[in-house]
């Protein structure tokens, strides 16, 4: 019986570039479908509203696919589609593999293809290494819910404003993150 090897954060790091994302689950490559172009849009919406608050106050650093070592032995490396780090948590040097600690705030936008089990595993895994929140952002019913919890969310609806005591001063109308139909 042939027995399966488990790779590493930097087996991850050293794969060859082939133009495609992965991730690595308990040691195990997940390969991910490339982003379509609302699901881009959005992330790039809340990359910019956010980025540019965080940079105006100060307050840390967004980032856009950045990946982030959440386990050891065996390692799981997550790459949300946009982090907020409060600065006081940004290392300095900022790493060139992965960050060894997870964002304050992981937002994932949901794609076509993700599963309940996919997703709620992704919030958990977040929320077990220590993020505050995690962001599930969702373009069908164009809402967002809020995970302090795995199980308890906050939901915000396009007509709310959307605010995460994580990131102090910040807040958006839900709507805004998603492009005009």
């Amino acid at each position: 019986m042939a027995t399966r090897t488990l790779l590493t954060a930097d087996d991850l790091l050293r794969l060859p570039r082939d133009g495609k994302r992965y991730e690595l689950v308990k040691g195990e490559l997940v390969e991910m479908a490339p982003p379509g172009g609302e699901h881009g849009e959005i992330a790039g919406r809340i990359a910019a509203l956010l980025g540019s608050f965080v940079l105006r106050q100060g307050l840390g650093g967004v980032l856009v696919e950045a990946g982030f070592l959440l386990a050891q032995n065996p390692d799981t490396v997550r790459a949300p589609d946009v982090a907020f780090i409060a600065r006081e948590h940004l290392p300095s040097p900022r790493p060139k593999g992965y960050y060894t600690m997870p964002p304050d705030v992981a937002i994932e936008v949901l794609s076509p293809n993700d599963t309940f089990r996919e997703v709620q595993e992704r919030i958990e895994a977040w929320l077990s290494a220590g993020a505050k929140s995690v962001w599930l952002v969702d373009p069908d019913r164009r809402r967002v819910m809020v995970y302090a919890h795995p199980h308890r969310p906050q939901v915000f609806e396009a007509a709310d404003t959307l605010a995460d005591p994580a990131i102090p001063g910040f807040s958006v109308r839900v709507a805004d993150l998603f492009p005009e139909v």
